[in-house]
């Protein structure tokens, strides 16, 4: 990878603008989310808001603005699910295969680790027949993170007038005991976690 030339940082609800425009292009031009309409501002301004009340959002950044952001959120509503996340991360389109979405993901779990999460869960679209909408380039790099796959479901997702399969994959990132800790929300592990971002990257 080339020499850094940008930083992380936690985002900030202000943050939703910037964040729609390296989002938007996904939604209308890829099947990598199954989401039809680019959501409005403050929308996405909620959404921000409603992650960090939770878990760490992340956004990479330098002189032209945020250049992709990684986020986790709940796998599941029960309480025994409460050590298990969804992670999502997007890379503006002019910004791939510098090793952001690495950095991103390794920062995420670092947070989360803190937080007491044990597993990372990614929920990725993928097809038999790679076009113009999807390939299987996220297959690949969170297999290249350590991920496996755990699971596959056919034709479930339909966009652009085709029908794509989607796979879940699964990474450990700690200890499963039999007299698990509490996990605890990204508030409480705020600081702690600021002190980290900023010593490492």
């Amino acid at each position: 990878m080339e020499k850094r030339n940008f930083h992380l940082r936690i985002a900030k609800p202000e943050d939703a603008e910037e964040i729609l425009k390296v989002y938007a292009p996904y939604v209308e031009k890829t099947a990598i989310t199954f989401e039809y309409e680019v959501p409005s501002v403050e929308e996405f301004r909620g959404r921000i808001e409603n992650t960090l009340q939770h878990y760490p959002y992340l956004v990479a950044e330098d002189e032209t603005g945020i250049l992709g952001y990684a986020y986790a959120g709940r796998f599941q509503t029960r309480a025994a699910y409460d050590w298990a996340v969804e992670t999502s991360i997007y890379i503006r389109m002019d910004q791939k295969r510098r090793g952001l979405g690495r950095i991103l993901y390794d920062a995420l779990e670092e947070g989360l680790k803190e937080q007491g999460i044990l597993n990372v869960n990614a929920c990725i679209a993928c097809t038999d027949q790679e076009d113009e909408h999807l390939t299987n380039d996220s297959i690949y790099f969170h297999k290249h993170l350590g991920y496996r796959l755990v699971g596959k479901f056919y034709q479930c997702g339909y966009k652009f007038h085709r029908w794509y399969d989607m796979v879940w994959m699964e990474q450990m990132i700690g200890e499963h005991k039999e007299n698990q800790e509490p996990i605890r929300l990204f508030p409480e592990i705020y600081i702690n976690f600021l002190h980290w971002l900023s010593k490492s990257v």
